[in-house]
């Protein structure tokens, strides 16, 4: 008998920018992390305990406007793009001219700061309706770590740098999500199923304001893909009303 495997809430950032077609954030897994090690991805992890407390409620504008399930993911989309780009998106500027984001990572990986602590501490009102909702994705049984992510669409914020950190994420690299999904049909790049779904899906838009316009347009659904045996092989499928279209994609799973 075999136990069934626990999904964990996990949230990933879609930072996207428009210089001068709309390009967005994609960041390099370090090979020595276990889970999608030397991939390129959008920023992202785990809700971490920290990311539920219920003092961000004086803190993010917004706490009461968003579905009470979706405030924990939030806070983590905004702490993980953070943590890995060194970005406090979806806040004011004012507050951010001499912010250390090195020696403010640093305390945070070292356990001296929470990401409440940063944001509290400095004056930093961060706004959770900024962050568009654009997909929902369940990992499927058969994946040996299972995840119920949120996808967040988010603007990168004018004067702010992405610098990557070095220990979970080694590189980082503003791209047209068509030019990404290039270069991982020639092997150029290595690009896991659901960010190049989701690339597919944002490189319908030209703009900015497009990509957000139809993301909000879009009825919220729970991506769920299945997975279908023929004889030795297996393959990921996910239905029309997904609304990536017909995709049938052999699963590979190490």
């Amino acid at each position: 008998m075999t136990s069934e495997v626990p999904v964990r809430v996990a949230s990933t950032t879609m930072l996207v920018r428009h210089a001068p077609n709309l390009q967005v954030m994609m960041v390099k897994r370090n090979h020595h992390i276990d889970f999608f090690s030397g991939a390129m991805v959008f920023p992202g992890g785990k809700v971490e305990p920290g990311d539920l407390d219920p003092a961000w409620a004086r803190l993010a504008a917004g706490w009461a406007d968003v579905p009470e399930e979706e405030r924990g993911p939030r806070i983590a989309a905004l702490r993980e793009t953070f943590e890995e780009c060194g970005v406090i998106a979806a806040a004011s500027s004012e507050r951010l001219a001499a912010f250390d984001v090195r020696a403010t990572r640093a305390a945070m990986e070292a356990g001296k700061l929470s990401f409440l602590d940063v944001i509290g501490s400095n004056g930093i009102r961060i706004d959770l309706t900024q962050l568009g909702l654009f997909a929902r994705w369940l990992t499927p049984p058969i994946v040996p770590k299972r995840f119920d992510t949120f996808f967040y669409l988010i603007e990168m914020p004018d004067g702010q740098e992405v610098v990557h950190d070095g220990r979970e994420t080694v590189e980082n690299e503003w791209i047209e999500p068509a030019a990404a999904l290039r270069l991982a049909e020639t092997g150029r790049r290595t690009i896991v199923f659901p960010t190049r779904m989701n690339l597919r899906l944002l490189a319908q838009s030209a703009t900015v304001r497009q990509a957000i316009e139809a993301a909000m347009g879009r009825k919220s659904r729970q991506v769920s893909p299945r997975v279908e045996h023929r004889g030795a092989q297996r393959y990921l499928m996910l239905s029309p009303e997904d609304g990536y279209g017909d995709v049938e994609e052999l699963l590979e799973i190490g």
